[in-house]
């Protein structure tokens, strides 16, 4: 591009750094200003605790991620309640750093786009910046990306390294003709590498750095042409993702495999052997390039070295896995685990090209090729895989959930929900497609790139619903029309952008391949690869346990590049009418405020995580709520990482022994909780490990033994572990097996033992059964449910059994009848059966102990001050303390103790937000309104009562306008609960002397009766 003769190089590029700079400070300074001071929920507690101490966090293991985690979290000095903090800064300055080079990447595309089309003079320069600009700072403020920017999550780094090798391939793309230019791209290849100890994300953008190369440095391009170039990008990520990344550690552990069994040599030799015999290739080939001056394979095989060098982080697994740190997934401490590890191999298969449909039956059963595990001195077989063969199979299976998937049952009521099928009707390929398209594609794709750049209604999830306002967008340009209620209108969340950085991404888009289609093309397999390509290989089957926009961050980045050259499209139609210069400033204003400010003023009241610490502080009651030395049952997500943050960082409660549920299935988690953890000596499991690994008494079924009454449990146990052939039935496949021969069980209790242990006080004597009699309802025991049982037939009550409040009663393995709330956790106690609870079991409280744990240990994350509450805190949590404080009041005064009852009460009205997130919380308020008037405080009940009246009133309004329009985003169930409360609420009010406010709510009643008659009958 001809530039100014004021104007030279070297200004360019100090304005073009100084600039990029500049977006890297406002960006980390957003970031910063909004930082989550603690721990978030979901993966983040595990990744905090794994890097802080260098552990083994979840498949396919983040490396590098957990290393550069360790230096932040250094940065503490001592004071561990900061390590999130400084590991949520890591996050932050790496999300500062992606807009920085996005930044430099867009002034790269648009000095392309602008040049030879005759511009001179520094409007140019303008145009070039002010794109760079308004992209970067647009994506800044971006809903997804900020979302992770400010947690300690693997999306910030994995987006910065998206950033670097697609900004270095444009600075390969700027140098191809200058010696050297070539060392972009072997940088390129070791970030990869990098990358892939951090996310897998980023080996998306290969196809598109491919075609950077392929038209740079081919001339006789055609059509033909690139179709072939682009295939061979699909071979280089292909081989990059399962060669590279899968097949070495496969290679490596067949050739341990030979070097253990047949050679004799100890564990790891064998991969060591292989991992010299690579290098030696890799070198050999490179010198053999070099001497035949043979450049193409010499940037061929330095690329592969340095991606080596990069996916080098990986040996950070074994290394840390045979250190038997606290969390240690999987325990990969040798080439065959590790393989699992890596290709994730616990999560199952998943079909892409060819597979079953949900009503698939399986016709037969074939053996697949050996699965070993290290034994003692050698591998041993854990078994075959197994390979199913369905009555029929399809191309393109999406609707694939079949009879093996435990949420089988689950996701085939979503799948006809979904698409209006009937019960008994069959899937056909239309239905698949449709399925593809609107649910895979439009709600758990489009519908996030749609947050992004048209807006959002609110945080909540959305998943089940194209219709329901919860989750889904908004431009805000018709909503004043919609008699939106005042909780989305008035929520941090509502987010309405007009479609403004939508419309501008769009024009920069046309413009971009109007201009220059090849750089457009790059860019759009760019957003195609980091979007719809990974809707098509994960294939999701069903509703999620969340929310997945940050799944797709690399597309939404590639369409901010569209925003700022928008701006170019926009100031050059301005061009038509004003002078150059005049066009350019008065665009970029036009253009700044309409998208990056517009999106940082609507956005970031809903980003703002800097006053609350709830996930911290939720965790905290978790483990506060258990006995000394407990054995504290979880099942996953929000019950279970942030505990471990809690107490692998800051060291809560190390005495408890937190089980997750839903690892204790694998026998390398099993074994890890017989041994000693921080202050938590090792579980009462008895079984040697031969009796559960992996091949062994995976699955235990159920044979009715004909068995009069229960059966103690410690003999159950004995029975289903033993070896002897009269404890096993044959099975059609001739092999011999332990069965379960009963369902029924009991444990024999001594009431004195247990005053003497804790776990009763002596006043609580009587109160005790003299046997714990209960009954499961599955057909068959999995490995978990099996060192569960050990659990229980040995542990003789010396440690306290517990189980987390959220978790679902399916995981309690039957024992609800004995399980007493003391906090967030039942705590499992042999009382007698208690009438006063039937059909309510898990409101039963041992209630003292749960007033102290509750009323005097308790933190509440600053619910009531925090500037922003997230989804998880609104729902899940909110409506968990309503819960706990409600049962605490109930339970309280079912002993008596009406004075603690209502000071636990005003309790959770000092500590909590009088909000009515959803009909649920809303229902639960009610109760607490309900609670209060028992116990004389009319003034705080009937507070409650009006806000629950106020919100529900709010709700139906809205769902009686969209039935009157008939929408499809009615919601019966909050219609049909609202009107019930509001009956309820009217007696209640009536019967506690407060006769105007009952014939106010009546009158409502019945107004909204008549209005929905047609749905509540």
């Amino acid at each position: 591009m001809k530039l100014p003769l004021h104007t030279s190089v070297m200004r360019y590029k100090k304005i073009n750094n100084l600039l990029g700079w500049l977006c890297f400070t406002i960006a980390s300074t957003t970031y910063v200003l909004t930082l989550e001071p603690s721990v978030s929920f979901w993966d983040c507690g595990e990744f905090i605790s794994c890097a802080y101490r260098l552990q083994v966090s979840h498949q396919p293991g983040y490396p590098l991620f957990a290393m550069l985690g360790k230096a932040f979290s250094l940065l503490s000095f001592g004071n561990n309640a900061k390590v999130p903090y400084f590991t949520n800064l890591m996050s932050a300055l790496a999300s500062g750093a992606t807009i920085m080079f996005l930044f430099w990447t867009i002034t790269a595309l648009a000095k392309k786009m602008l040049k030879g089309r005759g511009r001179e003079g520094e409007s140019v320069i303008y145009l070039i910046m002010g794109s760079g600009l308004v992209g970067a700072l647009a994506f800044t403020f971006t809903d997804t990306f900020w979302f992770s920017a400010v947690e300690t999550i693997v999306f910030a780094l994995s987006s910065l390294c998206t950033a670097v090798v697609f900004w270095a391939i444009l600075k390969w793309d700027a140098q191809a003709d200058e010696p050297g230019a070539d060392k972009w791209i072997v940088f390129i290849a070791y970030v990869v590498g990098l990358s892939i100890g951090i996310h897998l994300l980023n080996l998306l953008t290969i196809p598109a750095i491919a075609m950077v190369y392929f038209f740079r440095r081919y001339h006789n391009i055609t059509v033909w042409r690139g179709i072939i170039a682009f295939l061979i990008s699909i071979a280089i990520l292909a081989f990059v993702q399962f060669g590279i990344r899968g097949y070495t550690v496969h290679f490596a552990a067949m050739f341990d495999l030979f070097f253990v069994n047949s050679a004799g040599l100890g564990f790891g030799s064998g991969a060591a052997i292989f991992l010299v015999l690579l290098t030696g290739v890799i070198t050999g080939g490179i010198w053999y390039s070099i001497r035949k001056r043979k450049p193409m394979l010499n940037l061929a095989l330095l690329c592969i070295a340095f991606i080596y060098f990069g996916y080098g982080s990986f040996f950070y697994i074994p290394i840390r896995a045979s250190a038997n740190t606290d969390l240690n997934n999987s325990h990969p401490d040798n080439a065959f685990t590790l393989y699992g590890y890596l290709n994730r191999i616990q999560y199952g298969d998943v079909p892409l090209l060819s597979g079953p449909y949900f009503d698939a039956k399986v016709t037969d059963v074939k053996e697949g090729g050996t699965i070993y595990q290290r034994g003692k001195t050698r591998y041993e077989s854990a078994g075959k895989k197994i390979d199913y063969v369905y009555d029929h199979t399809t191309f393109l299976p999406r609707m694939w959930s079949t009879d093996s998937d435990p949420y089988y049952a689950q996701n085939v009521q979503f799948y006809k929900q979904w698409l209006n099928m009937a019960d008994d009707q069959s899937p056909t390929f239309a239905d698949n497609l449709k399925w593809m398209f609107s649910w895979q594609m439009y709600q758990m794709y489009a519908r996030y790139f749609l947050w992004n750049f048209v807006g959002r209604y609110n945080e909540f999830d959305g998943q089940q619903s194209s219709a329901n306002i919860n989750g889904n967008w908004t431009s805000g340009i018709l909503d004043g029309g919609k008699h939106l209620p005042k909780s989305v209108t008035g929520g941090t969340n509502y987010m309405p952008l007009y479609a403004l950085p939508f419309i501008l991404g769009l024009l920069g888009a046309f413009y971009h391949f109007k201009t220059k289609r090849r750089d457009a093309l790059v860019i759009a397999l760019l957003f195609f690869f980091t979007g719809i390509a990974i809707v098509l290989y994960v294939n999701q089957d069903s509703i999620q346990p969340r929310e997945r926009d940050y799944s797709y961050v690399g597309s939404f980045y590639a369409f901010a590049i569209w925003i700022g050259l928008g701006f170019v499209a926009v100031a050059e139609f301005a061009r038509r009418k004003l002078n150059a210069k005049i066009a350019a400033v008065g665009s970029f204003a036009v253009c700044m405020l309409a998208v990056p400010a517009l999106l940082a003023v609507k956005e970031w009241k809903g980003h703002d995580r800097s006053t609350k610490t709830i996930p911290h502080d939720m965790a905290y009651n978790y483990l506060m709520s258990c006995p000394k030395n407990a054995i504290l049952f979880t099942y996953g997500d929000n019950d279970t990482y942030s505990l471990w943050y809690d107490q692998e960082v800051e060291g809560i409660r190390p005495d408890v022994r937190i089980v997750c549920l839903s690892l204790f299935s694998g026998d390398w988690y099993i074994r890890q909780m017989q041994k000693k953890m921080n202050q938590s000596a090792p579980l009462p499991i008895t079984m040697p490990f031969d009796k559960y690994k992996s091949g062994t008494r995976d699955v235990i079924y159920y044979n009715d033994a004909k068995i009069a009454g229960a059966v103690e449990m410690k003999d159950v146990f004995d029975f289903i572990t033993s070896d002897d052939q009269r404890a096993k039935v044959a099975y059609q496949s001739g092999e011999m097996a332990n069965y379960l021969p009963a369902k029924n069980f009991k444990i024999t209790v001594n009431a004195d033992d247990l005053v003497k242990k804790g776990v009763i006080t002596p006043d609580q004597k009587s109160k005790v059964a003299d046997t714990m009699e209960w009954k499961i309802s599955q057909n068959y025991l999995t490995k978990d449910h099996l060192a569960m049982i050990d659990i229980l037939a040995h542990n003789n009550w010396d440690r306290p059994i517990c189980f987390t409040a959220t978790m679902g009663p399916e995981s309690m393995f039957g024992l609800q009848p004995y399980l007493y709330k003391e906090g967030f956790v039942y705590h499992l106690i042999p009382f007698k059966t208690d009438k006063y609870y039937a059909g309510n079991e898990g409101a039963k409280t041992n209630s003292l102990v749960m007033y102290d744990n509750v009323v005097n240990k308790f933190k509440f994350g600053n619910y009531k001050k925090a500037k922003y509450l997230d989804d998880v805190s609104l729902t899940q949590f909110y409506q968990t303390i309503e819960r706990t404080f409600n049962d605490l009041a109930n339970g309280l005064m079912k002993d008596g103790r009406n004075d603690l009852a209502l000071k636990a009460i005003h309790k959770f009205d000092e500590q909590m937000p009088d909000i009515n997130p959803d009909i649920d919380s809303a229902v639960h308020k009610f109760f607490i309104a309900q609670t209060a008037y028992s116990l004389g405080d009319k003034e705080l009940a009937t507070r409650y009562v009006k806000g629950v009246n106020n919100f529900i009133k709010d709700q139906l309004d809205y769902n009686y306008q969209l039935l009157t329009d008939n929408n499809a985003g009615l919601d019966v169930r909050t219609v049909q609960l609202g009107v019930q409360v509001l009956n309820s609420m009217a007696d209640t009010v009536r019967n506690n002397d407060q006769p105007e406010l009952s014939k106010n709510i009546k009158a409502e009643l019945t107004d909204y009766e008549n209005k929905f008659a047609a749905l509540i009958r």
